[in-house]
């Protein structure tokens, strides 16, 4: 069977941004989802002279273990001030140090949410730049405007945004 993986580039306790990854998730077909989050893998600020001095933590080295081993990926972006959350941006440094090509060609769903009418349109746009860069294979990509209008009872209740995603969903799954 295969495996996907799924998060949040949040370390919110109540990230809308892992909310909508793990419902996304839950909605591709025969696979095992494992949800991660990014609580679990703390790392300190990247520097290069940490780097020099004390090497690549261990939570990093993890995380890139469970890319690799996933056949797809499935990601909903949080945006802060425009761009990554600092804790996601951190643990995308650590992770281009120990493989450049970080994110392995593996299948992406990439998405992000907010509580505004714009979705997280910033940083999805600089992940759409980025990513790629970083050997992501990016086969979907889903904004949900006004999270907490579009979003109750853990699902997307505005059917046509709920529809989008079901077709970004179907392209992920076709691709894994």
């Amino acid at each position: 069977m295969k495996q996907i993986i799924a998060f949040a580039g949040s370390n919110s306790s109540e990230s809308i941004n892992k909310q909508l990854a793990t419902y996304a998730a839950c909605l591709v077909k025969d696979v095992d989802v494992k949800i991660l989050d990014l609580n679990d893998f703390e790392l300190p600020i990247y520097g290069q002279d940490l780097h020099k001095k004390e090497g690549i933590p261990q939570n990093a080295v993890i995380f890139l273990d469970l890319l690799k081993k996933s056949d797809g990926i499935i990601i909903s972006l949080a945006e802060n001030n425009g761009a990554y959350s600092a804790v996601f941006k951190n643990l995308f440094d650590w992770l281009s140090v120990l493989e450049q090509k970080n994110w392995l060609n593996k299948p992406m769903l990439l998405m992000a949410t907010s509580p505004g009418a714009r979705g997280g349109q910033s940083v999805l746009q600089i992940a759409l730049d980025r990513f790629p860069r970083h050997d992501a294979d990016i086969v979907g990509t889903f904004s949900l405007p006004s999270f907490n209008d579009n979003f109750l009872e853990e699902k997307i209740v505005n059917k046509e945004l709920n529809d989008e995603l079901l077709i970004e969903i179907n392209k992920f799954q076709i691709s894994l």
